[in-house]
């Protein structure tokens, strides 16, 4: 059987995340920070450890067959893959920021600017289609500093929280691109058998975090209010109580509707709510 060989980050922002994600598909393996390639025990999967820029050339020439990568690494790299699944984490935005002082007020007044920036592919494709023509500055490491040193007008980075920029009196100005880590494989590869299955195991993983298990008490009287409330995964479960007329009643809710369904269920006559953490969900 074909071993298939997936690259996340050796160390950075979307490490401690990747290597999660692949424990929690009940994947066993040691985090080796020092070594390139850890083994997989219980499925046949070895994990490489590079740097983030490398992931997506390495699955474009099928030394990996996997990959987990920001999305800005694989629109900067220009690579031919395949994307798989959006994983819901390492998520940011590339942003162009300015000084706090700096007088620009639309796009358009970049035009004849310097912009700094670690990513002059992305940033260039956004400037041709806002037909704006401004010097791109490519530089490695601290762009935020550019502006203070008079080394650009502009920087386009990576923003999480707007710290950074905020620290260096800059200011955010216009989006250029949101991203989030993305699976994504070599062309062909994703069809293979071993990669579907573990794709499986990664959306199962996926969709528990978006949703709780709950389980609650209802008169049966109430019993049809509480099931319009709670459609579940294909409907909810009912179960009868000891006591007349009561019934449980099991379901999942999302995450995104938690506290509102909550809510709702109690108004509707639900008691001795129970909500719980979901490991997995198979569909």
């Amino acid at each position: 059987m074909k071993t298939l060989k997936i690259a996340i980050q050796k160390s950075g922002r979307l490490n401690e995340k990747s290597v999660e994600l692949l424990k929690n598909c009940g994947l066993n393996f040691d985090n080796y920070k020092s070594s390139l390639i850890s083994p997989v025990s219980n499925f046949p999967l070895e994990i490489l450890f590079l740097r983030d820029d490398d992931i997506p050339e390495y699955v474009q020439d099928g030394i990996a067959d996997l990959g987990i990568v920001g999305e800005n690494i694989i629109e900067e790299t220009e690579v031919e893959v395949s994307y798989l699944q959006r994983l819901g984490f390492g998520k940011c935005s590339l942003k162009i920021a300015v000084p706090n002082n700096n007088d620009i007020q639309s796009l358009q007044e970049l035009n004849g600017r310097s912009i700094a920036t670690t990513y002059p592919v992305i940033l260039g494709k956004f400037l041709q289609k806002q037909n704006i023509q401004a010097d791109i500055r490519t530089i490695s490491g601290s762009v935020e500093i550019s502006p203070g040193l008079g080394l650009s007008d502009a920087i386009c980075d990576l923003v999480s929280t707007g710290g950074t920029l905020k620290s260096n009196g800059l200011k955010p100005f216009a989006d250029v691109m949101s991203s989030e880590a993305i699976l994504i494989s070599s062309k062909g590869s994703e069809n293979s058998e071993l990669v579907q299955e573990l794709i499986q195991r990664v959306q199962s993983v996926l969709r528990a975090k978006e949703t709780k298990y709950v389980v609650l008490n209802v008169h049966r009287d109430n019993l049809q209010g509480i099931v319009d409330l709670l459609p579940g995964v294909k409907s909810p479960s009912v179960v009868s109580l000891v006591e007349e007329n009561w019934v449980a009643v099991h379901t999942v809710i999302p995450e995104r509707d938690f506290w509102d369904r909550i809510s709702q269920l109690k108004q509707a006559g639900a008691q001795g709510i129970v909500v719980m953490p979901i490991e997995k969900i198979i569909l």
